[in-house]
């Protein structure tokens, strides 16, 4: 039991509490993950056979680290475990029993864009205002229905839901719901959200799979609790009933799903569910420096509804945090631009020790320019998925065509690419014979001659009988054989090959690359099926945050915070802290939500491992507008004790200004600084500079007369003094030295300035 001598009391005890419902409650950088990897080491260790074990987590990627780190305590017998995530596990066990249910045990996945596709597809059968019933806004809702496990039958006859829709103009979602839920059935497929939900009505339905799985199932573990639904949680609860050996772990204050359906309940009311319920809490903080931890408590702490902890560290104090303040989105982005390449030369730091986290994906643009003018490296997380490109998802149609020919999507998708003379038209006529003759498009096209006039039946046939062939194929060669005779003789190869431009042969290296990942996955010895089926099927259930990242490119990382959690980075800017904008606009209507956006909050500043920045803008454009921005109500909730005392240059020259040493009430703030606090923990945007508010009829003057020693007034800078005058005519530039900002120099003609003195 060596293992568990590298375990805190708490992780200890937690890790040997094997028997009953148990709730660790992990705060951020507690050693969360070792314990879960050491408690199912541990119950491998005292006899429980990982036949019995089922490990539930949110992400493949987890769950592979995870099982590594399982294996180095117990060995081999880790590969027995059932261990992934929820929509990886229950695809499995879908797979086995999908007959229960009226489905293939071949069933295609339907990812998102597959689902919005068929969404759009009806909608243009059924002559629908496209705007009206936006395919996302019908494809989340349909999702939300799902999540809270509500069938289109159901969706139908509710009054209220039905109510809602027909209020809002869309009283024939129930509808749509209803033929996208049998044009699915029809094709042999299942969304992202089916599995789920399949999963419950296979359980509900057929008590004799509940009873095998319940007894199969021993030891439940759930990773990241809180970040379950409805459907997630009735599964785990249902699977748990009889031997109630569930240990769930998580923190509430990293709750930050509820847009996905996530319900916060689910790890704030688990006690409700099991009386017996022993709770630990992993309260150290490895991560981060104490100032670090001492900011995200003083955050959270103001969220009501939380199980309660002491979070701490014995790392150093650390650097305080802090503030910047910035006179637009481009300013805020220079000046982060700026601190990495400064910190960086400071301190032999790499780029990749770096990362700039947002509220919104259309923050980035800034930074990205401000990155690339001083040529920093960088890279955007939760960009395009490589198995998101149209040539691999091209590919992949065709696998699942192989294996599901009555998978409708990929039928669509592929059977006039390349060109085969069986364009939109035909394709019509081929669903149309599909509806009419209460059969699939598959079934059309396999008899052609019967139901096509000739010009659409031959190609139309041909491309059925090239499809019947890699059936055969698939069936008695390798992942990688059958993937390379697919990707050679349906012509998508050849076709992609023939382009000779430079997006062409990145789309050609890159159906290379995604056959060397087949290559690999064939050879793999970890897995008992190994077959073209199964590598699909992983590729469908891969999360946001399985695909490649490459940690050793030396890169700043930038993304949104949602992206960033689990991740952590030596130095963290997060950037965009105003009203309006984090929180956001939406979020301060409701307690509820204003919670979650502090909760967000509070996972960012828990990315840092030792220095921590938060920026703000005090203008900002949006829809084309250049509007004035309040710092966020957050910045005003950390407890000023743990923010830095900063005076820069700026700051030393305007104190040493003549012009302004009469009306600086108290120090101001340059671009990494904050206002010195008085004693006591303060709230600190009432210290921080407000943007400029121009005064009343502000009009610019005319200054062609303008001189120095001249005071004026800039609608976004405010007021300044003209130290330098130069150029002629249409060239001239002022140099104007403003209280707030500090030295600048503006062109006359587009400066906008009103004559104060």
């Amino acid at each position: 039991m060596e293992y568990l001598k590298g375990l805190n009391p708490s992780q200890r005890a937690a890790v040997e509490q094997t028997k009953g419902p148990v709730m660790i409650v992990a705060g951020a950088g507690s050693g969360k993950t070792r314990v879960i990897t050491y408690r199912v080491a541990h119950l491998i260790r005292t006899g429980v056979d990982p036949f019995n074990l089922l490990v539930l987590t949110f992400t493949n990627k987890a769950a592979k680290e995870m099982r590594n780190r399982i294996m180095d305590v117990v060995g081999s017998e880790a590969k027995n475990i059932w261990m992934g995530t929820f929509h990886s596990v229950f695809a499995k066990i879908l797979r086995f029993e999908a007959n229960k249910i009226g489905y293939p045990t071949n069933f295609t996945i339907y990812d998102t864009d597959d689902s919005k596709s068929l969404i759009r597809s009806i909608l243009k059968e059924q002559q629908l205002d496209d705007k009206l019933y936006n395919a996302n806004f019908v494809y989340n809702r349909i999702s939300s229905a799902k999540n809270n496990l509500i069938s289109a039958a159901e969706y139908q006859k509710n009054a209220q839901i039905q109510s809602e829709d027909f209020s809002s103009g869309r009283g024939r979602l129930g509808e749509i719901y209803h033929t996208y839920t049998q044009r699915c059935f029809k094709a042999g497929a299942m969304d992202f959200d089916d599995i789920l939900f399949k999963t419950n009505v296979l359980l509900r339905e057929h008590p004799d799979v509940l009873y095998k799985y319940q007894n199969k199932f021993k030891y439940l573990m759930v990773d990241e609790y809180q970040d379950t639904n409805y459907s997630q949680y009735l599964i785990v609860k249902k699977l748990a009933a009889i031997n109630e050996n569930l240990c769930v772990v998580g923190d509430d204050a990293q709750s930050i799903y509820a847009f996905r359906g996530a319900n916060i309940q689910n790890i704030l009311n688990f006690e409700k569910d099991y009386p017996d319920l022993k709770v630990f809490k992993l309260e150290q903080n490895y991560r981060s420096t104490q100032n670090i931890v001492n900011v995200a408590n003083s955050i959270i702490a103001n969220n009501k509804n939380q199980l309660k902890k002491n979070v701490f560290s014995e790392n150093e104090d650390g650097d305080k945090i802090k503030i910047a303040r910035a006179f637009s989105d481009n300013e805020e982005g220079k000046i982060v631009a700026e601190s990495i390449i400064q910190e960086r030369s400071l301190k032999g730091l790499k780029y990749q020790d770096f990362a700039i986290l947002y509220r919104t994906n259309a923050q980035s643009r800034a930074m990205e320019e401000a990155l690339r003018k001083l040529n920093v490296p960088y890279k955007i997380y939760g960009g395009m998925s490589f198995y998101q490109r149209k040539e691999i998802k091209d590919l992949i149609a065709y696998f699942r065509l192989t294996f599901n020919p009555n998978d409708e999507e990929a039928l669509k998708r592929v059977i006039n690419y390349p060109k085969r003379g069986i364009g939109d038209t035909s394709m019509e006529r081929i669903i149309i014979a599909a509806d009419k003759n209460n059969t699939t498009p598959w079934e059309i096209i396999k008899d052609a001659p019967s139901y096509l006039e000739s010009r659409t039946a031959a190609p139309a046939g041909g491309f059925a009988t090239m499809i019947q062939s890699f059936q055969a194929v698939a069936k008695h060669q390798s992942a990688y054989d059958a993937a390379l005779h697919i990707a050679q003789h349906s012509g998508l190869l050849k076709d992609l090959y023939s382009d000779k431009s430079i997006e062409g042969l990145s789309r050609y290296e890159n159906i290379q690359e995604l056959l060397n990942g087949i290559k690999e996955f064939s050879e793999r010895e970890d897995l008992e099926e190994r077959g073209l089926d199964i590598f699909m099927q992983d590729v469908a259930l891969l999360t946001n945050d399985d695909n490649d990242k490459n940690p050793d490119a030396d890169t700043v990382s930038l993304m949104t915070i949602h992206s960033a959690k689990g991740l952590e980075f030596p130095h963290v800017y997060i950037v965009g802290l105003e009203e309006n904008l984090f929180p956001s606009q939406m979020s301060v209507n409701s307690r509820s939500d204003l919670e979650e956006e502090r909760r967000l909050f509070y996972v960012a500043i828990t990315r840092a491992e030792k220095k921590l920045t938060i920026s703000y803008a005090t203008s900002r454009y949006r829809w084309g507008t250049l509007t004035s921005c309040e710092p966020s109500r957050f910045i005003d909730e950390i407890d000023a004790r743990y923010l830095e005392l900063a005076y820069g240059e700026q700051q030393k020259s305007i104190e040493r200004n003549p012009f302004f040493a009469d009306r600086l009430e108290s120090p101001g703030v340059d671009s990494f600084s904050k206002p010195k606090p008085k004693t006591g923990a303060l709230k600190t945007t009432s210290m921080l500079p407000k943007a400029h508010v121009p005064s009343a009829g502000f009009a610019p003057s005319d200054t062609s007369g303008l001189q120095v020693g001249m005071e004026v007034e800039h609608e976004r800078f405010g007021y300044g003094k003209v130290i330098n005058i130069e150029g002629s005519k249409s060239d001239i530039k002022a140099t104007i030295f403003f209280k707030e900002l500090g030295q600048k120099q503006l062109l006359l003609k587009f400066a906008k300035l009103r004559i104060v003195t």
